[in-house]
């Protein structure tokens, strides 16, 4: 896969890949322009990464470029096509007001996918108006570059431009566009699209590309990684008789991802929201940020999203959504997998039914790491779980009780669960784990702030952000909470007015899709 024709003129070096494929997968079409672009937000440091100039990207052509209103040397731009479980039920999608304007190819050689969300109607826009509100638009740049600092992968924003004009939801919001960036768009809805829709050709074109894109290096069937040697060869067995088929390697490759991702979720506390199969994306970065939030006190039953009637993307779900949503692509990649069909469904199941040891093993990795735990004893698990029921019990919060355990004796006041009886018993439990090993209790602390952020971006001070931004006009607060984002493990004293928790108040918080 290699960039074509270049052109450097303001950064800019796209290569078109995606649009090599049949036209079964997209529409050709240019973004609508909008009335009266101006920047909001530029991310400099992506833009650096990316190669493009930021004072081009700030100036009246390259803002036209970040609202649509003109195109970027050697941009192919186009709508992708997709299905998806939503909520269970199987529906045909699309980029309903987003357009692919290419694929950026960095000074280090890497691709990425630019992105214009709120670029107009498409072919797939189902009745909608192709826009996107200014609001949803700062909240995806804000929480996809929080997430991007706690080192969780994700997809990322590079800038929001209002357009000048209106869009109506509930009522009437300023417009905005936003530029992302990602590894690439392609989603386990796309290969559904793929199987309901197309020919075994289409989807095998589609899973030579995915291949070629993001699993190329990836090992054969069978090899051994470092990932799966955390689990017991009884928990997760691995059988090499499927070696050189890279379809079935494909697939084990984007559970292994997802597992790695979903864990990186519920270690911070990270609550999607909306885990259709159309948001889950295969190269296993965090896409579509419409009603996430942060979890305040722990509970697996959290659920933010005003649309999520029943629970099923709660906190405590979101392993077993993922493990539901590579059912959906494993059962997309069945004609690939093997001719005959009883074989391809029986390789599909083995690989499906790793993903919740490698999750697991993910998972308990990362607590261990929360709590400075160096090596692993059979009692470690049993710690955990103890800690985490003592916290829903005292309805304690997730993030700052172990940044309390990570400060121990600084900060371990005020809160209930520090003083119940449970407590002092498990502290116990923990201070005789931490004295068994053989690393100092030096190197277990400093291990615990590089493993518990010192913020993340709490509900309230989100709404807040937003509000003076889309309802004042005032950025400053915005910018200031993007700037103590930026370095969550840093634990700086400018960050510690970020960690307060909200006030009281007798009304859950609610997400909603920001469309």
């Amino acid at each position: 896969m290699n960039a074509g024709d270049t052109n450097f003129k303001n950064g800019w070096r796209l290569d078109n890949s995606y649009s090599c494929l049949p036209t079964f997968f997209y529409t050709r079409l240019t973004p609508t322009p909008v009335k009266a672009p101006k920047l909001v937000l530029l991310n400099r440091g992506l833009a650096e990464r990316l190669g493009l100039s930021v004072v081009e990207l700030e100036s009246d052509e390259g803002v036209s470029i970040l609202a649509g209103n003109r195109l970027p040397p050697g941009a192919d731009p186009l709508a992708q096509a997709y299905a998806g479980h939503q909520f269970g039920y199987f529906t045909m999608l699309g980029d309903g007001r987003a357009i692919l304007l290419g694929e950026q190819i960095t000074p280090d050689g890497c691709r990425f996918d630019i992105q214009l969300k709120g670029a107009g109607i498409t072919p797939y826009s189902r009745g909608g108006d192709g826009r996107a509100a200014l609001s949803p638009m700062l909240r995806e740049y804000l929480i996809s570059e929080a997430m991007h600092a706690l080192g969780i992968p994700t997809t990322r924003s590079l800038a929001v431009v209002t357009t000048g004009e209106s869009v109506w939801r509930d009522r009437e919001w300023p417009g905005a566009v936003l530029t992302r960036v990602a590894a690439s768009h392609l989603r386990v809805g796309t290969f559904e699209y793929a199987a309901r829709m197309g020919h075994v050709d289409l989807l095998r074109t589609l899973a030579d590309y995915a291949w070629e894109r993001h699993f190329l290096a990836a090992d054969p069937v069978g090899a051994s990684t470092e990932e799966e040697s955390a689990v017991t060869a009884a928990q997760m067995p691995v059988e090499p008789t499927a070696a050189g088929n890279r379809y079935l390697t494909l697939l084990r490759e984007v559970i292994k991802r997802q597992a790695q991702l979903i864990a990186k979720w519920q270690l911070v506390g990270f609550i999607h929201g909306v885990m259709n199969t159309d948001n889950m994306a295969i190269s296993g970065e965090t896409i579509d940020y419409g009603p996430c939030a942060f979890m305040d006190t722990y509970d697996p039953a959290t659920v933010f999203s005003s649309i999520d009637y029943h629970g099923r993307y709660a906190y405590g779900n979101q392993p077993i959504m993922a493990a539901w949503n590579l059912a959906r692509f494993a059962e997309a990649l069945l004609s690939l997998l093997h001719d005959d069909e009883d074989k391809a469904a029986s390789l599909a199941q083995k690989e499906v039914s790793r993903f919740p040891a490698l999750y697991h093993a993910h998972w308990l990795a990362g607590m261990r790491m929360k709590l400075g735990l160096f090596g692993e004893e059979a009692e470690d698990e049993n710690l955990i779980v103890d800690l985490l029921a003592l916290m829903q019990e005292n309805k304690a919060d997730y993030t700052n009780t172990f940044l309390a355990l990570t400060y121990e004796n600084e900060k371990m006041e005020g809160a209930t669960i520090f003083a119940s009886a449970g407590f002092a018993t498990w502290y116990e439990r923990w201070q005789a784990r931490l004295a068994r090993q053989k690393e100092p209790r030096k190197a277990a602390r400093r291990l615990m702030r590089q493993s518990n952020p010192a913020l993340i971006p709490r509900n309230h001070r989100v709404e807040e952000a937003l509000e003076a931004a889309v309802e004042r006009n005032d950025l400053s607060i915005l910018q200031r909470f993007l700037d103590v984002l930026a370095a969550p493990y840093a634990h700086l004293t400018t960050q510690a007015e970020y960690a307060a928790l909200p006030p009281p108040s007798d009304r859950p918080y609610c997400t909603f899709c920001g469309t």
